[in-house]
């Protein structure tokens, strides 16, 4: 036991080290699949600061320390190794709630960045001043990106460029839409960008209105789903304080029961939320 709790140690440590130590991949496409993953889970969510290495070692820290502690208050095996999966997959689970809640405000509030645009167009200001002053008078969620896309702009004066970078700030289905559509109205030109925006302000907010009140109605089959989901593993947690019982749990017989039994309470989730699920806006236009 000392052997094993010396090894998790080290490579705790190891991987904090490494999350501080190890050089960050600026290169794109060089990251791999995993790495490619989090850094986009962690721009969706708009988390800043943070590398996908530190974020995939937090997820394995976490991991290891769930297992040691629920194993040192059960003293069964089975147990340590359900809540330590758990426990690691814990800081997906919380990126990912950010970045759904993320998406859901800049999609009420993309209308009316686009409204604020269109009259600053027909105000006299360019393209480019009229994204610049989004990041002064637009809603204070979306103004540091915009913020950002103005010095950007006025030390490089590269307009395309620029827009690449506030779409990667952004990170967001919606936000690529709009981005693109400015680039092709700056690009075509002409006196059609005033009735351009109007039309793309109209058709995102009633795209907005709608998936708002269909979340609405689906909400409950999906908290449904978590609650169903969640109670047999608090019952479980329960037990783990009490030694007799949940040393019946320590045989291979009953590592089988949670094993199946984790791997039905996954499947059963994963079917409920497709169920129940809208189909996500995806990145398309990166």
């Amino acid at each position: 036991m000392g052997l094993v709790i010396g090894l998790f140690f080290g490579v705790g440590l190891l991987l904090i080290i490494a999350a501080f130590v190890a050089p960050i991949e600026t290169v794109p496409g060089s990251d791999g699949r995993l790495r490619g993953k989090s850094r986009d889970l962690l721009a969706s969510a708009g988390v800043e600061g943070l590398t996908p290495g530190a974020f995939i070692g937090a997820c394995v820290i976490m991991g290891l320390v769930a297992f040691l502690l629920m194993f040192a208050v059960s003293k069964t095996l089975p147990i340590g190794v359900v809540f330590g999966l758990m426990a690691g997959w814990l800081p997906i689970a919380l990126v990912r709630s950010r970045a759904r809640k993320r998406l859901a405000e800049f999609r009420e509030l993309w209308p009316d960045v686009v409204d604020n645009i269109a009259s600053a167009v027909r105000a006299g200001l360019s393209l480019s001043e009229a994204l610049a002053q989004v990041g002064e008078r637009g809603p204070s969620q979306l103004r540091e990106p915009f913020r950002r896309f103005g010095a950007d702009y006025a030390s490089t004066g590269r307009f395309a460029e620029s827009l690449d970078r506030l779409k990667a700030r952004l990170a967001d289905p919606v936000g690529d839409r709009v981005v693109e559509a400015l680039r092709i109205a700056r690009e075509v030109g002409g006196g059609d960008l005033g009735r351009l925006l109007r039309s793309l302000s109209s058709f995102l907010r009633d795209d907005a209105r709608t998936r708002s009140e269909l979340e609405s109605r689906q909400s409950w089959s999906v908290n449904g789903a978590r609650v169903a989901v969640a109670a047999p593993w608090l019952v479980l947690l329960l037990l783990s304080f009490q030694g007799d019982v949940i040393q019946r749990y320590n045989s291979p017989v009953g590592a089988l029961i949670i094993a199946v039994g984790a791997v039905i309470c996954v499947i059963a989730y994963r079917v409920m939320l497709r169920i129940g699920r809208l189909p996500e806006p995806e990145r398309v236009l990166r």
